[in-house]
């Protein structure tokens, strides 16, 4: 298979989608893999380990485009890409489809198979290509809202872990998966006081087993979470429903409740995001103030440390990346339930329930996409 990794262009996207050593294996496999020049270079990739490892180098976007049959990347194609996108073309990457409508109809409209890391899922629900960036974007929160929490930067002017006679701050983590389970860990690694909501008591019961002393557990509900903001000085958003839109833990009224200065980082905007005023934001001019409320709210929170973050991205794709292009997307879909699950609009349907039901869309059986006539 001919394999394009192009250089991601979204507002400080620093990643990318396979290492030299992503490229390395799938050559070994006798694949042709062609990368764009200079899209490594953002988490420390140099051109040359590329063509060290295999791969041939593209100088622009639209011949990498243009030659792969899959593209491999990190973020959702943006506008400047949806013309460059093959009708058939296997896209293999975040898209985040229940919260943006214009990129689900760009799709559909450009009929590509569009393959999602959010929705690859286990037989025990996990998602193991949504672990490696949650865990990242978990442990990145608390680090954020404390930078965010200083005063020049509007916050409330208060340290995390506080001194001998000054108590700590009080962190708020609304859900706990993935990234509110690494949330409270770093918080608390920082002294915080924590505060860890789940609706599952099976959840709570672990983590309570298993958090220090400064993090308790609370039940999750809107009394709850009510009672819980009145005195946060961090909140961070956890919330996830895969492949489908989060809730809104917080409604704009909470913010009047709020302590002026108080910051607030949803981790879930690329999902919708489970704090209503939130709306995604960038690196570049990563937050905004409503009724004096610090919102952090940059939907892709590990492209800051890219290094990081494009290891242990490549760590958990490559291994599906390697059955795309052995088997094909069919078969590889065919033979594993993980990658079937991923699978969210195709040749112009939409399969995958939650994007349908996200933008009232008609919803196509993944099994009839995965017969021969749609090869």
């Amino acid at each position: 298979m001919i394999i394009g990794v192009p250089k991601e262009i979204k507002n400080n996207e620093n990643r990318v989608g396979l290492t030299p050593a992503g490229v390395a294996e799938l050559r070994k496999h006798h694949h042709t893999v062609y990368v764009q020049a200079s899209a490594g270079l953002g988490s420390g990739f140099q051109d040359t380990e590329y063509e060290q490892a295999g791969a041939v180098i593209l100088p622009t976007i639209a011949d990498v485009y243009g030659q792969a049959e899959m593209i491999v990347k990190v973020k959702e194609p943006i506008q400047e890409e949806y013309a460059l996108i093959k009708e058939g073309q296997l896209l293999f990457t975040y898209f985040h489809f229940a919260s943006s409508e214009d990129l689900t109809h760009a799709m559909i409209e450009r009929k590509a198979t569009c393959l999602a890391y959010e929705t690859v899922e286990r037989a025990d629900r996990s998602l193991p290509l949504l672990i490696p960036m949650s865990e990242v974007a978990g442990r990145m929160a608390p680090q954020e809202g404390a930078k965010y929490l200083e005063k020049p930067l509007k916050g409330r002017g208060i340290l995390l872990g506080g001194v001998p006679g000054v108590k700590p701050a009080h962190v708020l983590v609304l859900g706990g998966g993935i990234v509110g389970t690494q949330a409270a860990k770093i918080a608390a690694g920082l002294g915080a006081q924590v505060t860890l909501m789940d609706i599952s008591l099976n959840r709570l019961r672990e983590l309570d087993d298993i958090m220090p002393k400064n993090v308790s557990t609370v039940y999750s509900n809107e009394y709850n979470i009510r009672e819980a903001i009145k005195t946060a000085d961090l909140i961070v958003g956890a919330v996830l429903i895969p492949g489908a839109k989060a809730p809104h833990l917080i409604t704009r009224d909470m913010l009047k409740t709020m302590k002026p200065g108080t910051v607030l980082v949803d981790v879930a905007v690329d999902q919708g995001g489970c704090i209503e005023t939130c709306k995604p934001t960038t690196h570049e001019d990563p937050t905004f103030i409503i009724d004096d409320i610090v919102h952090y709210c940059v939907a892709n929170m590990p492209g800051a440390v890219p290094y990081t973050s494009t290891l242990a991205l490549t760590n958990a794709t490559l291994p599906y990346a390697v059955k795309l292009a052995n088997q094909g997307w069919q078969e590889a879909c065919r033979q594993n339930a993980d990658l079937r699950l991923g699978l969210n609009v195709v040749n112009g349907e939409v399969v995958y329930k939650g994007v349908a039901e996200a933008w009232n869309l008609p919803l196509v059986s993944v099994e009839s996409v995965l017969e021969p006539a749609h090869a």
